[in-house]
């Protein structure tokens, strides 16, 4: 089996239109195509970042919480890749989000801070210049 790349991530929400505002309005991120599944009594977002589907956004009625700090077992963070951390940092805040200050990888001197969406999932800002 040859692996050629990640295909998309899936997330639960608890608040559906308060994470797609999130994701589209504050993130950018571009709608591929919104389905409500009756069946289920939920929706189903199709995300894109820079015209590559990325994330699948979905609610469910009273989906059960799922611990993500700290340092839970399990998907850690989603992260992003960013050419100025300092900008994308500011333009975050300007839009309400807190972040984290931003760090420096020992590593690979590359600097990055997180955040979280709106029901606490810990995202990533990772600087690749």
């Amino acid at each position: 089996m040859l692996l050629q790349a990640v295909h998309h991530i899936a997330i639960i929400c608890s608040d559906y239109q308060r994470s797609k505002t999130f994701y589209t309005e504050t993130l950018g991120l571009s709608v591929i195509r919104e389905v409500y599944r009756m069946e289920r009594d939920s929706w189903k977002l199709d995300l894109a970042l820079n015209g590559h589907y990325i994330i699948e956004l979905f609610s469910f009625p009273d989906p059960p919480p799922r611990s993500s700090r700290p340092e839970a077992l399990g998907l850690r963070h989603l992260a992003f890749s960013v050419e100025d951390i300092n900008k994308a940092v500011r333009e975050l805040n300007a839009r309400g989000v807190v972040t984290e200050p931003v760090r420096t990888d020992p590593h690979t001197g590359k600097l990055f801070t997180f955040f979280t969406d709106p029901d606490g999932l810990p995202l990533e800002l990772y600087e690749t210049t």
